[in-house]
């Protein structure tokens, strides 16, 4: 009977001593980082440790080195690990590596908190040839900074397994480096997938009729990569409510493949502003799709409002080119719509500057 009780012996004294390594973590961080005691709780449950030692010193460090106590916490919060690392062997090179490459500061804070798992990742294996790889894919450094501002995690990519097959499919089918380099500079993650599920996304738009010399078709292939199949026929759907025809939206997505980018909320409300406010047809709005992908509140609905009060007085043509009022820079606008109405230019700026909604009732058809 006694053997058999050893087990139940040993499994208590386990919990027991996981138990009070939870209480002394969370108590730790309550008391060392200003956690609440629900936060606290939580992170102990991911790492614990019996004495403050270690976490006295990462702490420490990231003080020496300018780190707020509130960015301390929110690394803390979601790298809890990092009380556990050594903070001159294993995080330091990652930072002084970081900061050569330019990344200090705000951007280094806002680094962590993208990807703080860059403190535990090998530099030597890891970091550095991932560096190298897109500083060489880039033909510059500071376009590989660029990207990993945006995407630290671009830093732990595995570029053996998944990258550089994935260029190498891209390639086989003419894409040029130049749109390789653009599709990789901006969402790098796009390439991120296992090979042979890369080759049937590229090949789906090969089939869709995409020119790979043109930079669309690495458009496409990011807008296939980056959603399931249910999703992609949702937001067809999405289109085909307001009008659209299967060759209508084919036609727009080879114009513009980032329309299918955009969330079904946007696209409904874009499409309700064209059609609904302004009067235009489905087909006009599938000629130019890239109205669709335009930031409503920066610049659909003020310019709108503009011509809306243009309208009223009736200084413009109820039909009007949607390229002219949307499309053109704010500089261009200005010239047209607000400069050579000097009398109306002061209620004009108004409107466009405090983004006025807009009303019902007017047409514009010419693209």
């Amino acid at each position: 009977m006694g053997f058999l009780r050893h087990p139940n012996v040993f499994l208590l004294r386990w919990m027991t001593s996981s138990s009070g390594r939870r209480s002394f973590t969370a108590s730790y961080l309550v008391n060392s980082l200003g956690f609440s005691s629900e936060s606290a709780s939580k992170v102990s449950r991911a790492v614990n440790f019996e004495t403050s030692e270690n976490a006295d010193k990462v702490i420490n460090f990231f003080k020496n080195r300018g780190f707020s106590s509130t960015q301390i916490s929110r690394l803390v919060r979601n790298y809890p690990t990092v009380l556990l690392l050594d903070s001159e062997k294993t995080i330091l090179p990652k930072l002084e590596f970081l900061e050569s490459k330019g990344i200090s500061g705000p951007e280094m804070d806002r680094t962590l908190s993208m990807f703080p798992g860059i403190l535990n990742t090998s530099l030597a294996q890891t970091i550095k040839p991932s560096f190298d790889f897109f500083g060489n894919l880039f033909r510059s450094d500071a376009m590989a900074v660029a990207a990993v501002k945006r995407f630290p995690r671009i830093l732990r990519m595995n570029i053996e397994k998944h990258v550089s097959p994935n260029i190498n499919i891209l390639r086989e089918h003419g894409v040029p480096d130049s749109n390789i380099a653009t599709l990789m500079h901006h969402w790098p993650v796009a390439v991120v997938l296992e090979p042979d599920r890369f080759r049937e996304v590229v090949k789906k738009v090969e089939d869709m009729g995409f020119e790979s010399s043109k930079l669309s078709f690495v458009g496409a292939v990011l807008a296939f990569r980056s959603m399931s199949e249910s999703k992609w026929e949702s937001k067809v759907d999405a289109y085909k409510k307001w009008g659209w025809s299967e060759e209508d939206f084919l036609k727009a997505f080879r114009r513009n493949p980032w329309c299918m980018r955009l969330s079904e909320d946007k696209i409904a409300a874009a499409m309700d502003l064209f059609i609904n406010k302004m009067g235009s047809s489905p087909r006009v709005i599938a000629k130019c799709p890239v109205l669709l992908s335009l930031s409503l509140e920066k610049r659909l609905i003020p310019r709108f409002s503009v011509y809306q009060v243009l309208l009223s007085k009736g200084l413009v043509d109820r039909e009007i080119s949607l390229i002219r009022l949307f499309k053109h820079p704010e500089k261009k606008f200005l010239e047209t719509f607000v400069a050579p109405y000097k009398e109306e230019a002061a209620e004009l700026l108004k409107v466009y500057k405090g983004k006025t909604g807009v009303s019902n009732g007017t047409k514009a058809e010419k693209v």
